[in-house]
C-alpha cells in the first residue's frame, strides 16, 4: 500500500480491494531494457513471468549482484555460453540482478550468488538448480544439455 493520503476511508477501501482480490503487487524492478536482443537476456521484475516462467522456452537463469567477485568472475563465461546458444529457438541464457529486482516466484531461491536455475519449458515450477560443478563453458553446457527439453541441434560429446 503507497497511498498519497492516509485515513480510515483509505485503509477501508485498500483492505476491500484486497479482500476481493483486485490489488497486484508491487514488484521492486529496474526498467525493462529497450534492446534485449544479446545472447544473454536481461531479466527485471516486470519481466520475470514473461521470460522465465514462459512455457514456450527452456531458460537457464543466473541470479546475480553487482558487487559480487564471483559473479564478475563468470560474466564472460556466461557471455560465451549465450553466444554458443543464441541459435536455439527453445532455450533462453538469462539473467537478472537479483540485488535490483525481486523474483516473482518462490521456486525460485537465491541465498546466495551467484545463483542459476534451469527452468525446463515443461517444469516451471521445479527448477534445477546448478549445484556442485566448475562455473565454467563445459560444466555449464553439460548441465543445459542434460536438462533440455528440446534442442534443435545433435548434443556434443563433452
Amino acid at each position: 500500500m503507497e497511498p498519497e493520503e492516509f485515513d480510515s476511508d483509505v485503509l477501508k477501501q485498500f483492505v476491500l480491494a484486497f479482500k476481493k482480490g483486485k490489488l497486484k503487487p508491487i514488484v521492486k524492478s529496474q526498467p525493462v531494457p529497450k534492446n534485449n536482443k544479446g545472447p544473454v537476456k536481461v531479466v527485471v521484475g516486470k519481466t520475470f513471468d514473461t521470460i522465465v516462467m514462459d512455457p514456450k522456452n527452456d531458460v537457464l537463469i543466473e541470479f546475480y549482484a553487482p558487487w559480487c567477485g564471483h559473479c564478475k568472475k563468470l560474466e564472460p563465461v556466461y557471455n560465451e555460453l549465450g553466444k554458443k546458444y543464441k541459435n536455439e529457438k527453445n532455450l533462453v541464457i538469462a539473467k537478472m540482478d537479483a540485488t535490483a529486482n525481486d523474483v516473482t516466484s518462490d521456486h525460485y531461491k537465491v541465498e546466495g550468488f551467484p545463483t542459476i536455475y534451469f527452468a525446463p519449458r515443461d517444469k516451471k515450477n521445479s527448477p534445477i538448480k546448478f549445484e556442485g560443478g566448475d562455473r565454467d563453458l563445459e560444466h555449464l553446457s553439460k548441465f543445459i544439455e542434460e536438462h533440455a527439453t528440446k534442442l534443435s541441434r545433435t548434443k556434443e560429446e563433452l
